[in-house]
Protein backbone atom coordinates (compact mmCIF):
# COMPACT_ATOMS: atom_id res chain seq x y z
CA UNK A 1 0.00 0.00 0.00
CA UNK A 2 1.63 3.17 -1.12
CA UNK A 3 2.57 5.93 1.97
CA UNK A 4 1.33 9.35 1.48
CA UNK A 5 4.10 11.39 0.00
CA UNK A 6 5.92 13.96 2.75
CA UNK A 7 4.91 17.86 2.44
CA UNK A 8 6.89 20.64 2.00
CA UNK A 9 5.66 23.48 4.33
CA UNK A 10 6.88 27.32 3.72
CA UNK A 11 5.49 30.03 5.85
CA UNK A 12 3.89 33.21 4.36
CA UNK A 13 3.40 37.20 5.89
CA UNK A 14 0.56 38.64 3.74
CA UNK A 15 1.79 42.11 2.58
CA UNK A 16 -0.34 45.29 2.03
CA UNK A 17 0.56 45.02 -1.63
CA UNK A 18 -1.12 41.36 -1.47
CA UNK A 19 -4.46 43.10 -0.48
CA UNK A 20 -7.51 43.68 -3.06
CA UNK A 21 -10.06 46.30 -3.46
CA UNK A 22 -12.32 44.24 -1.22
CA UNK A 23 -10.10 44.10 1.32
CA UNK A 24 -8.77 40.42 1.44
CA UNK A 25 -5.58 38.40 -0.84
CA UNK A 26 -6.44 38.82 -4.29
CA UNK A 27 -6.80 35.47 -5.68
CA UNK A 28 -3.83 35.77 -8.19
CA UNK A 29 -1.65 36.17 -5.04
CA UNK A 30 -3.04 32.67 -3.96
CA UNK A 31 -1.79 31.41 -7.43
CA UNK A 32 1.70 32.58 -6.39
CA UNK A 33 2.04 31.26 -3.10
CA UNK A 34 1.36 28.25 -4.30
CA UNK A 35 4.13 28.36 -7.34
CA UNK A 36 6.44 30.17 -4.25
CA UNK A 37 5.99 26.51 -2.57
CA UNK A 38 6.53 24.51 -5.41
CA UNK A 39 9.81 25.93 -6.44
CA UNK A 40 11.10 26.09 -2.76
CA UNK A 41 10.29 22.25 -2.37
CA UNK A 42 12.36 21.97 -5.54
CA UNK A 43 15.19 23.95 -4.17
CA UNK A 44 14.58 21.95 -1.13
CA UNK A 45 14.42 18.45 -2.64
CA UNK A 46 16.56 18.25 -5.60
CA UNK A 47 20.36 17.64 -6.10
CA UNK A 48 22.11 20.49 -7.47
CA UNK A 49 22.98 18.42 -10.61
CA UNK A 50 19.47 18.90 -11.65
CA UNK A 51 18.56 21.36 -10.08
CA UNK A 52 20.95 23.07 -12.68
CA UNK A 53 19.66 20.81 -15.64
CA UNK A 54 15.70 21.18 -14.96
CA UNK A 55 13.38 23.87 -15.49
CA UNK A 56 9.66 23.32 -14.65
CA UNK A 57 6.85 25.12 -16.59
CA UNK A 58 3.00 24.92 -15.65
CA UNK A 59 1.01 22.80 -17.74
CA UNK A 60 -2.25 23.46 -15.44
CA UNK A 61 -3.87 25.51 -12.36
CA UNK A 62 -6.77 23.94 -10.34
CA UNK A 63 -7.31 25.98 -7.35
CA UNK A 64 -10.62 25.99 -5.30
CA UNK A 65 -10.47 29.16 -2.88
CA UNK A 66 -12.17 28.51 0.48
CA UNK A 67 -12.06 31.87 2.75
CA UNK A 68 -10.14 34.61 2.54
CA UNK A 69 -6.80 35.52 3.93
CA UNK A 70 -6.40 39.27 5.38
CA UNK A 71 -3.72 41.48 6.01
CA UNK A 72 -2.61 40.46 9.81
CA UNK A 73 -2.73 36.73 8.76
CA UNK A 74 0.66 34.26 8.34
CA UNK A 75 -0.37 31.54 6.27
CA UNK A 76 1.05 28.12 5.93
CA UNK A 77 1.73 26.53 2.76
CA UNK A 78 1.72 22.62 2.37
CA UNK A 79 2.77 21.01 -1.19
CA UNK A 80 2.94 17.52 -1.71
CA UNK A 81 4.09 15.61 -4.95
CA UNK A 82 1.58 13.52 -7.06
CA UNK A 83 1.57 11.24 -9.63
CA UNK A 84 3.41 11.80 -12.52
CA UNK A 85 2.90 10.70 -16.86
CA UNK A 86 5.80 11.66 -18.99
CA UNK A 87 5.86 14.49 -18.83
CA UNK A 88 3.11 15.80 -16.41
CA UNK A 89 4.16 16.06 -13.02
CA UNK A 90 0.68 16.51 -10.55
CA UNK A 91 1.70 18.73 -7.40
CA UNK A 92 -0.88 19.37 -4.31
CA UNK A 93 -0.55 22.65 -2.22
CA UNK A 94 -2.75 23.76 0.95
CA UNK A 95 -2.92 27.45 1.64
CA UNK A 96 -4.11 27.62 5.85
CA UNK A 97 -4.15 30.41 8.34
CA UNK A 98 -1.46 29.31 11.06
CA UNK A 99 -3.41 31.19 13.74
CA UNK A 100 -5.99 28.69 13.80
CA UNK A 101 -5.49 26.44 10.89
CA UNK A 102 -8.34 27.28 9.06
CA UNK A 103 -8.00 25.93 5.35
CA UNK A 104 -8.43 29.05 2.62
CA UNK A 105 -7.27 27.25 -0.68
CA UNK A 106 -6.61 24.40 -2.21
CA UNK A 107 -4.41 23.63 -5.02
CA UNK A 108 -3.93 20.84 -7.51
CA UNK A 109 -0.87 22.04 -10.30
CA UNK A 110 0.27 20.24 -12.92
CA UNK A 111 3.89 20.84 -14.40
CA UNK A 112 6.24 19.76 -16.81
CA UNK A 113 9.93 19.28 -16.94
CA UNK A 114 11.79 21.41 -19.47
CA UNK A 115 15.61 21.13 -20.52
CA UNK A 116 17.41 23.93 -19.10
CA UNK A 117 19.47 24.17 -22.18
CA UNK A 118 17.22 23.86 -25.11
CA UNK A 119 14.68 25.04 -23.63
CA UNK A 120 12.00 21.87 -24.45
CA UNK A 121 10.45 19.61 -22.64
CA UNK A 122 12.50 16.77 -21.55
CA UNK A 123 12.44 13.69 -19.68
CA UNK A 124 13.61 13.62 -15.99
CA UNK A 125 15.89 11.15 -14.61
CA UNK A 126 14.82 8.27 -12.53
CA UNK A 127 15.74 9.77 -8.77
CA UNK A 128 14.22 12.97 -9.94
CA UNK A 129 10.92 10.87 -10.96
CA UNK A 130 11.21 8.90 -7.26
CA UNK A 131 11.40 12.44 -5.60
CA UNK A 132 8.87 14.06 -7.24
CA UNK A 133 6.11 11.71 -7.84
CA UNK A 134 4.29 8.92 -6.57
CA UNK A 135 3.66 5.36 -7.91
Amino acid sequence: MPTEPDRHEIRIEVKESDIDMMGHVNNVVFLRWVQEAATAHWFTAASPTDQEALLWVVLRHEIDYKHPALLEDEIVAQTWVGTASRRAFERHTELSRASDGRLLARARTLWCPIDAKTGKPTDVSADVRARFSVA
